[in-house]
């Protein structure tokens, strides 16, 4: 704030001494620091209000902009509840209206473009056809499994 050095601090504590006298200095040099005390703690108080303000500006700002984006959402939202892909399947326009293409070609496009595309969104009914119901599992047979032949053991 202030550019002072340090020889400009001793001219002034000379100053003060030869015009203040040895005697009060004391005293006012600590009621100069009580002052001085006093307008710093006064200029943090500004400064922290003036902080906090700032802060409550920014949080407004934020507020607003979380609600415009809420908003924008919800609209998203209401605008897709009723949105089927499958209802305007067949109603494709030929790609001839933006390309000029050479007159066999487009009479190709044009006689594709006027077969009816296929209608994805009913399901075919299937035939009435008999299901195979699953086969049981065979029984085990009656006849008794043999068992292993035991190892031979020689003796020694």
């Amino acid at each position: 704030m202030f550019d002072i050095g340090w020889s400009e601090l001793v001219v002034i504590g000379v100053v003060a001494l030869i015009a203040i006298g040895p005697k009060e200095l004391p005293g006012v040099l600590r009621s100069v620091g009580f002052w001085m005390g006093k307008v710093r703690k006064m200029a943090a108080e500004f400064q922290g209000q003036f902080q906090e303000a700032m802060r409550e500006a920014e949080m407004s700002d934020l507020k607003k902009h979380a609600d415009d984006l809420n908003d924008t959402a919800k609209q998203l939202t209401s605008s897709f509840e009723n949105f089927d892909p499958l209802k305007d399947t067949g109603t494709a326009k030929p790609a001839t209206d933006a390309v000029s293409l050479p007159e066999t070609a487009a009479s190709d496009v044009n006689a594709e473009a006027a077969t009816p595309a296929p209608d994805y969104g009913q399901v075919a009914a299937m035939p009435d056809t008999p299901v195979a119901e699953p086969k049981a599992p065979e029984p085990a047979s009656a006849t008794p499994v043999e068992p292993p032949p035991e190892p031979v053991r020689r003796e020694a």
